[in-house]
């Protein structure tokens, strides 16, 4: 597997994956992006990789692309539940109709496909609740996002039994690192309080998220791509669980601020309560051990590069808080 096409590469977590790839193997990369607003040209650039510009739902585009490949893997998808509930249009193109175009192009080829998914097609756990999603968690998904992405998974699973189709899936807790729009989580509340504001909390701050860098989650499913065994899937999880005041927390002490500089805002409707991954299968059958076991550690490192990196993330803030102030959590 030494020509691999990335879809969705100009993202968050696939240039994060590409930048593994760049830096740990010497496979000739190949990223299909369409461009999105969450996407951008320069999480890629000095770096060795031809960019495709493209839907990962044109089936003429992903057919000829697979066609040249080793390996697919596939990170293109619309992720941001807040944008699902208020046009669902675009998960159900993306998600579910392009994971199909990929599907029949890695059927007709021949072709190794990994399909990124999400722990968000589980459902919530219980806050009180000891239990963490596993394999064998059955899909309750609460959002259009995550029923998408539920959806997806089904197609992966479908083709791989009916059609032979040689392909592996996994779903990943809540990411973070560089290159992360600005409407996420963490990189809102960051650079909140770089441009002297203070962060926003949903409802209480009560809901917990499973957080992993995505250096790890490339990690991860690099050696699933490599050693996962066809028909599986992998829970990827860096034992990362934080409630969502304390992480808001974590970033104002980290940068001088009191803790207690945040406004609480309008919950999400449909707010999944609590998020946890149990990724022993990973860890035990591939060996796999994330490199940011401390979540405070990698906290640091990504504030720093939002500091490092106001010019990239600047153009996106007032378009960003805007869509939010419409939904009055701003």
């Amino acid at each position: 597997m030494r020509r691999i096409l990335v879809t969705g590469g100009a993202g968050f977590i696939g240039s994060n994956f590409v930048h593994y790839l760049s830096e740990n193997t010497d496979c000739t990369i190949t990223v299909l992006d369409k461009l999105t607003y969450a996407a951008s040209r320069e999480a890629l650039e000095g770096l060795d990789v031809q960019l495709v510009v493209g839907d990962v739902a044109d089936p003429a585009v992903v057919d000829d692309l697979v066609g040249r490949h080793d390996a697919v893997v596939h990170f293109a998808a619309e992720s941001h539940n807040d944008n699902s509930l208020s046009d669902p249009g675009p998960f159900i193109a993306t998600n579910i109709v392009g994971t199909f175009c990929l599907l029949e192009a890695a059927r007709r080829h021949d072709v190794r496909l990994h399909h990124i998914s999400t722990d968000e097609v589980y459902g919530d756990l219980a806050l009180e609740d000891p239990a963490r999603f596993t394999e064998a968690t059955p899909y309750n998904p609460s959002s259009p996002y995550s029923a998408a992405k539920a959806g997806s998974d089904h197609l992966v699973r479908a083709w791989v039994r009916s059609f032979g189709v040689r392909a592996t899936i996994s779903n990943c807790s809540n990411n973070y690192g560089p290159w992360q729009h600005v409407e996420k989580f963490i990189p809102r509340q960051i650079t909140n309080v770089l441009g002297g504001g203070r962060p926003k909390v949903y409802g209480t701050g009560a809901n917990v998220r499973d957080w992993i860098h995505a250096a790890d989650h490339s990690s991860a499913v690099w050696e699933i791509l490599q050693r996962g065994r066809i028909g599986e899937t992998y829970l990827i999880g860096a034992d990362g669980e934080r409630d969502n005041l304390t992480v808001v927390r974590e970033i104002l002490r980290q940068l001088g601020r009191s803790e207690d500089e945040y406004d609480l805002v309008t919950d999400r409707a449909g707010h999944d309560l609590r998020y946890a991954i149990d990724s022993t299968k990973l860890r035990t059958e591939l060996g796999w051990a994330p490199a940011y076991g401390d979540f405070e550690a990698g906290l640091a490192q990504t504030i720093g590069w939002y500091q490092a990196h106001e010019s990239w993330w600047r153009t996106h803030k007032q378009a960003t808080e805007a869509a939010y102030a419409t939904r009055g959590q701003a």
